[in-house]
């Protein structure tokens, strides 16, 4: 059994919609466990941080983790942000090394610059020691008979971007295209995370924290090389 933790934040609704439907995509992968987090301004403290433990414990936990967040005025929104702020936890001790990560953005444009969103999710991930997933499908939206049913209508491949069309209720905002990709984009997730952790037991998880990666640097060249991490 793999867990995969979805964790958002959504400002209007669409994002969660868009977290619900990669849930559903990842359900249905066999043996995958799933569940959904959502950062809200409630978990903010009197001094502005994002904190709450139960969150952290569930995150560790988990196989595989998903960031999603909308893109507000050409970033991610600024209450995931501080989540992330509060990522310097586990990355002090590299708890999220080896997971596998992925990453969704929505916006009301097709562009709205979400790949600076995406972007910000990737990096992150990347200081986390976490292994990044892509969307794989080729893209839609590029031909003449193009429909909001095309899945990969906004043709990104570093995350999943979605629209949600300012206009329209709810209920079918973001558009049956984007809603197909996130749960093509679920289930890719927990493949992935399955055939990740296939080696897990032949290749266990090996973190350094900061405190042992300075030690060998002072130590000199010689003292990295007598690990295998």
């Amino acid at each position: 059994m793999t867990g995969v933790a979805i964790v958002y934040s959504s400002g209007n609704g669409h994002t969660r919609t868009v977290a619900e439907q990669i849930r559903q995509g990842a359900d249905g992968f066999p043996a995958t466990r799933t569940e959904l987090i959502e950062i809200t301004a409630a978990q903010l403290g009197e001094n502005g941080r994002w904190r709450d433990e139960d969150i952290m414990s569930r995150l560790a936990a988990a196989d595989a983790i998903v960031f999603g967040a909308p893109t507000y005025m050409g970033s991610a929104h600024g209450l995931f942000k501080l989540f992330l702020e509060a990522g310097l936890t586990p990355w002090l001790n590299q708890v999220w090394k080896d997971k596998i990560a992925a990453g969704f953005t929505n916006s009301s444009s097709r562009s709205g610059d979400k790949l600076i969103a995406l972007e910000q999710l990737a990096i992150f991930a990347a200081q986390m020691s976490m292994v990044w997933v892509g969307v794989g499908d080729p893209p839609g939206g590029n031909y003449s008979e193009t429909r909001d049913t095309d899945v990969n209508l906004s043709g990104s491949w570093t995350g999943l971007m979605t629209q949600s069309i300012g206009d329209r209720p709810l209920a079918t905002s973001p558009h049956p295209g984007d809603r197909l990709a996130a749960e093509r984009f679920g289930r890719r997730i927990a493949r992935t995370t399955a055939r990740w952790m296939m080696g897990a037991d032949a290749f266990p998880q090996q973190p350094i924290s900061e405190t042992e990666s300075r030690r060998r640097n002072v130590d000199g060249p010689d003292e990295w090389r007598r690990f295998d991490d």
